[in-house]
């Protein structure tokens, strides 16, 4: 039998330790003095205080240490405790690990302009899809060489593209860290980035510089020094002053197409024109070239392969077709969901 100091020197804990132990009913003495109060224990307690005094530097928890205590003659169960408490150990580190990194990231961002922008890859590529149709390869002397501005917002990636005669809106959901960012990317990159496999993506935005990193590829550009308009300015609000129409897609399609065309010129080049109107029940028609007139408020004429194309880019589901006049800009969206949006320019009458 030992006292409590050859105890604690015999197992690692301290004097006031194994009193706690004791007062908590997890090592209790073998022999208390009834008149001293001297505590004594035995060899078996011994082993058990040096299992106690392990198990605390590994930080396991006070009801689990009796409960290994009371198992010391079944080693088989105390080992499973063990492993246990190892896998919840090595499951911490590695949230500990994932939060200290974000931590890190926090400061980089706190330290420099880069906006952190993550969201799943397919999300991405989908707005890309809808709005590629908008954009086209640079032409020389034009003020919006091919590109996609990318913008974010309170929780949102927006991607805008146009070429002066379309411009197409995509906005989807996204995890925003760092200050607001809006650069205008080359349609290279962007074409790029429409080619890359599903999973989680992040993206990285400062002044000069953008990086994409996905299943571990990285992919780097430069912004284009492209004062891009305020999109949202060419948006009417759509169903209030102009006329709303909801549309079929594939009927639209066969509409468009089975018509009869209508062709105008435009810098040595001609292009098909399709002439949108109300109908007499509110839904859509065609209006024929000789209703098209200067001074018409009931149509609009826009670019046939355009319109064809926005259509396309809306996705499937019934469309909305807002007709505000024939010189405001068709509007085209999706009935079910309004985060995605066209517009097409008019084409004036008897312009070219």
């Amino acid at each position: 039998m030992r006292n409590i100091g050859e105890a604690a020197r015999a197992s690692g804990l301290t004097v006031s330790a194994l009193r706690y132990y004791d007062g908590a009913g997890v090592l209790v003495p073998a022999v208390v003095d009834p008149v001293t109060g001297y505590r004594r224990y035995s060899a078996d307690q011994i082993r058990a205080a040096r299992l106690i005094a392990g198990l605390r530097r590994v930080g396991m928890p006070v009801a689990e240490i009796a409960e290994a205590v009371r198992d010391l003659g079944q080693p088989h169960a105390v080992r499973k405790r063990l492993d246990e408490h190892w896998a919840r150990l090595e499951s911490g580190l590695a949230d500990a690990r994932r939060e200290l990194l974000r931590l890190h990231t926090l400061l980089d961002l706190e330290e420099s302009p880069m906006t952190r922008v993550t969201l799943p890859a397919a999300e991405l590529t989908a707005a890309l899809a809808a709005v590629r149709f908008a954009t086209t390869d640079p032409i020389p002397g034009s003020p919006f060489p091919g590109g996609v501005l990318f913008e974010t917002g309170d929780g949102t990636l927006t991607l805008v593209a146009t070429d002066r005669y379309r411009l197409a809106v995509a906005t989807v959901p996204a995890t925003i860290e760092g200050p607001p960012a809006r650069q205008y990317l080359p349609l290279a990159f962007a074409d790029e980035l429409r080619l890359i496999g599903p999973g989680p993506l992040s993206l990285e935005i400062d002044p000069v510089s953008v990086r994409v990193e996905h299943a571990g590829r990285e992919l780097r550009t430069q912004p284009l020094d492209v004062d891009f308009p305020d999109h949202r300015r060419l948006v009417s609000p759509g169903g209030e002053a102009g006329r709303r129409i909801t549309v079929d897609p594939g009927e639209l399609r066969e509409l468009v197409t089975g018509a009869p065309e209508v062709r105008r010129e435009h810098e040595g080049a001609e292009y098909p024109v399709t002439v949108l109107a109300v109908a007499p029940d509110g839904g859509l028609r065609l209006a024929a070239e000789a209703e098209w007139t200067a001074d018409d408020t009931a149509r609009v004429a826009v670019n046939r392969e355009f319109l064809l194309q926005a259509v396309d880019a809306g996705g499937p589901g019934q469309l909305l077709l807002d007709l505000d006049g024939p010189v405001h800009p068709l509007t085209i969206r999706s009935a079910a969901d309004d985060s995605r949006f066209s517009l097409l320019m008019p084409v004036r009458a008897g312009l070219s």
